[in-house]
């Protein structure tokens, strides 16, 4: 068993994931990498480990329940708990179509990883998280999952301007998770939050971002660290609370 804290991060190959990982395993956490695909996990792995960071990779779909369930038996296994469970992984498919032209089968699809996917890997790993003494949950939201903040021109005009339903509505479904687990767990020591990196330069965004990496993790790292007198069922980006 390790004697390190066990950290699971999906979507760990690249992007927010891969840098939240870094900066985490720089801070002496145990990294377990999920990727959909194993060769990309192996080589984020061997980039990590060339920094000295102690680093895994894991195989997980996070739509494929059978890849969430080998997941679980693998860290049980290896390591009996999980102290960190980061949900980054999310997609967005629908470009710049406005509500009325979005094919109903993007909005599944999108659902199916950013709300199902998210859900069934907290569902599974949730377990291991109750082993940890003090387990951390952190969800990938967006500040376009802030209904009050698209909603209002005048408070944000430019985040009012984008209108993408499947995936902002899916962020704000995941916060909606995000509570609702927080209520649940009140009376453990597991502390749950959702984070907005803010306008990231990733793949999501073919690399648009105006916002590094470095500065996207921040919050996901700060959050999962939280002390024991830390907030959960909250919404945060590195400034303070977002509103709903």
């Amino acid at each position: 068993m390790s004697t390190s804290k066990i950290v699971l991060i999906t979507g760990g190959n690249k992007g927010i994931g891969l840098e939240t990982a870094r900066q985490l395993g720089k801070l002496g956490f145990t990294i377990l990498l999920g990727s959909r695909d194993e060769a990309r996990g192996q080589e984020a792995t061997a980039t990590l480990t060339a920094e000295n960071i102690h680093a895994k990779a894991i195989t997980l779909d996070i739509t494929d329940l059978d890849t969430i369930q080998s997941a679980v038996t693998q860290i049980d296994d290896q390591y009996g708990a999980l102290d960190v469970l980061i949900n980054n992984a999310g997609v967005c498919f629908e470009g710049d179509l406005p509500p009325s032209q979005l094919e109903l089968s993007v909005l599944r699809n999108t659902y199916e990883t950013n709300v199902f996917g998210s859900f069934s890997v907290t569902k599974a790993m949730l377990p291991l998280i109750n082993k940890s003494h003090a387990g951390r949950i952190v969800n990938l939201s967006s500040g376009l999952a802030s209904l009050t903040e698209y909603n209002l021109p005048e408070t944000d005009a430019e985040k009012y301007g984008i209108n993408l339903l499947a995936y902002m509505s899916s962020k704000t479904a995941v916060n909606a998770q995000t509570v609702l687990f927080a209520k649940e767990l009140k009376d453990t020591p597991i502390k749950i939050n959702s984070a907005d990196p803010g306008y990231t330069a990733t793949d999501l965004n073919g690399h648009t971002g105006y916002r590094t990496v470095e500065q996207g993790a921040s919050i996901v790292v700060k959050l999962a660290t939280l002390p024991s007198h830390g907030p959960s069922g909250g919404f945060f980006d590195e400034n303070g609370v977002i509103p709903w």
